[in-house]
């Protein structure tokens, strides 16, 4: 077993690094309590090609492995964690239209997509149904070559930027099971009835917008089928979602990582009853404990990322990576944030921003508890 990356792996995580300690560190603190949109950095973004970091390089992208997208995600948490919200869901919804698209949809959509020229996000969950998919309300009926959508969707980020929202909904709700009934659909952003509520105000994973979308009376092609299959579309979220939450363990990773460093940083150069409180046993133990646990749920990830790129099912391995990493994550705030005592809890340090954007992992991309029942469902499925 190889556990050291490639020497392109590598050479990107440099080349993100980079970008994270120039353009993102230097206004993260400030940009992040202003509450002011990161656009000259999603602009820095676009010119390096991280928004086509999912894309097959046939329309334009990088066509990047699994691993390589966690790297990226991981990276930029480590710097901002609410930055890499504005390209995760947008990766996403571009892994699913290139696995999932017809040659039309893929030929329309991934080009810009891959540039940034568009941007997307995915419109699933809704007031009363998140982990729950199979409770969404949001209906679609088909009328000659148009569907007629209505519906909200709430939690949905990027949708004040995107151009077009793979959509959720239900276009045969009485079908049982109901997954059989669910569809996505590809909703332009200029399409009559749809339109962007208020923003959601949000402890941590700023930086990017989260809002209500509402679907009301939208007329959408029915070229805008993806797949141009119908009954299919919570499989393809779901096929999408297993990325995704290498996506999520990745940010968790980040985010672990930098109270980790900010942690050692800090115990070396605070002094207490005339030295370093890093000499203290009771410092030394929470250190070790956090970079164990940092280190355990980096190779989860990993490893999960490359189960995905072998071409086999990784909804168990990437459902451990999503629990383990976003529980570290949790812990590895908290403690540093001990560690560093009155200061840890200032809003002049970092500290209190990682302890803020750490329980969004925990939640997002299907809740912690909802992992461990894909993780015990997959292991009792076993012969």
């Amino acid at each position: 077993m190889d556990f050291e990356l490639s020497t392109e792996q590598a050479m990107f995580r440099e080349v993100v690094r980079r970008f994270v300690d120039e353009q993102i560190r230097p206004v993260a603190r400030e940009w992040e309590h202003a509450g002011r949109y990161p656009a000259e950095i999603i602009e820095a973004m676009k010119d390096l090609g991280f928004f086509g970091i999912t894309v097959p390089e046939a329309f334009g992208g990088m066509g990047a492995d699994t691993v390589s997208m966690a790297l990226l995600f991981e990276e930029i948490s480590r710097g901002w964690m609410g930055i890499a919200g504005t390209i995760g869901s947008h990766s996403l919804s571009c892994r699913m239209i290139a696995e999932h698209g017809t040659t039309d949809q893929k030929d329309r959509w991934l080009p810009a997509l891959a540039t940034g020229q568009v941007r997307t996000g995915i419109a699933l969950t809704e007031p009363d149904a998140g982990s729950d998919l199979q409770g969404i309300k949001t209906r679609a009926v088909r009328q000659g070559d148009h569907y007629l959508v209505h519906g909200t969707k709430t939690w949905i980020t990027n949708a004040r930027h995107a151009g077009m929202l793979p959509v959720l909904v239900k276009t045969d709700p009485e079908v049982v099971p109901a997954h059989r009934g669910m569809s996505v659909l590809l909703v332009e952003a200029d399409t009559d009835g749809f339109s962007v509520g208020r923003d959601l105000g949000k402890l941590g994973y700023r930086g990017t917008e989260s809002c209500e979308v509402f679907l009301d009376g939208c007329r959408v092609p029915a070229a805008n089928l993806l797949g141009d299959e119908e009954g299919v579309g919570l499989k393809q979220v779901l096929s999408g979602l297993e990325t995704g939450r290498v996506n999520v363990a990745a940010r968790s990773v980040g985010i672990a990582q930098e109270a980790l460093d900010q942690a050692l940083a800090y115990a070396k150069g605070r002094q207490a009853f005339g030295r370093p409180i890093a000499e203290f046993q009771a410092i030394q133990l929470k250190l070790a404990d956090m970079a164990t646990e940092v280190q355990a749920a980096r190779l989860l990830t990993y490893y999960a990322a490359s189960r995905i790129d072998a071409g086999g099912r990784a909804d168990r391995e990437a459902g451990m990576a999503k629990l383990y990493a976003s529980e570290a994550a949790l812990r590895a705030s908290l403690e540093s944030m001990r560690i560093h005592g009155g200061y840890g809890y200032s809003t002049e340090l970092d500290i209190e921003r990682l302890y803020r954007d750490a329980p969004l992992m925990a939640i997002g991309e299907g809740t912690n508890d909802i992992q461990k029942l894909v993780i015990a469902r997959s292991l009792l499925a076993e012969d």
